[in-house]
């Protein structure tokens, strides 16, 4: 199933709230929400308190990227504050099994990430036990930046794994997602589409996210 989860990084965040509730009458599926802590990447964005804030503006589900050092010393955290997919690096410090045990124990869904620069299969080991692995198709940290299609490869090979294990789980991309770059993650397994600047910045979110669903579809 085809889901597109616009990116708040891109938003207006003087009215963060009415733009995540933006998102959900605009079409999309779920939100975007980039925790970044300064230390596993260079940027800074907003934690748990923010998070607790805008729920309460939209039903929409919440996918929440912890692009943090220490993910699980954090997980009570974002599960209270209205977190429903809880996406953490396997490049982090925290153990990825623990953590993972941690978020189903909280009735969340666990999701794993990697950087670029990290092997595909350093997340199989953990594939029956999440719902969902982010291929990051940027560098981690900065929105706005240009998609990176030899990570295609990792896509490819990830969805192939799944398919030989009889896992039904979402793939998601993120960086420089559009119409056209969409399709050619979707072509190559993805189906989860993380879009910044390519919604937020639109003139018409709908359509922006609707041209991003359409391309996607075979």
């Amino acid at each position: 199933m085809i889901k597109i989860s616009p990116s708040v990084l891109a938003s207006d965040f003087s009215i963060l709230g009415a733009e995540a509730k933006r998102m959900g009458e605009c079409g999309a599926d779920m939100l975007h929400l980039d925790v970044m802590d300064g230390c596993f990447v260079p940027n800074i964005s907003f934690g748990a308190p923010v998070i607790k804030a805008i729920r309460k503006c939209t039903p929409i589900l919440f996918d929440v990227h912890l692009m943090i050092k220490d993910p699980l010393f954090y997980i009570d955290s974002f599960a209270e504050a209205g977190a429903d997919i809880i996406t953490f690096h396997v490049e982090a410090d925290s153990p990825v099994s623990e953590t993972i045990d941690k978020i189903i124990s909280l009735g969340k869904t666990p999701s794993l990430s990697v950087r670029p620069s990290t092997d595909i299969s350093s997340v199989y080991p953990y594939l029956d036990k999440v719902g969902m692995v982010l291929v990051m198709t940027v560098e981690p940290g900065f929105g706005g930046q240009r998609f990176m299609p030899d990570m295609m490869s990792k896509v490819r090979a990830l969805r192939e794994e799944c398919k030989k294990r009889k896992l039904d789980i979402d793939v998601e991309v993120d960086g420089g997602i559009n119409p056209q770059t969409a399709e050619i993650a979707a072509r190559n397994g993805a189906n989860v589409f993380v879009a910044g600047s390519s919604v937020f910045k639109s003139e018409d979110a709908s359509k922006a996210i609707a041209e991003i669903r359409s391309a996607t579809l075979p």
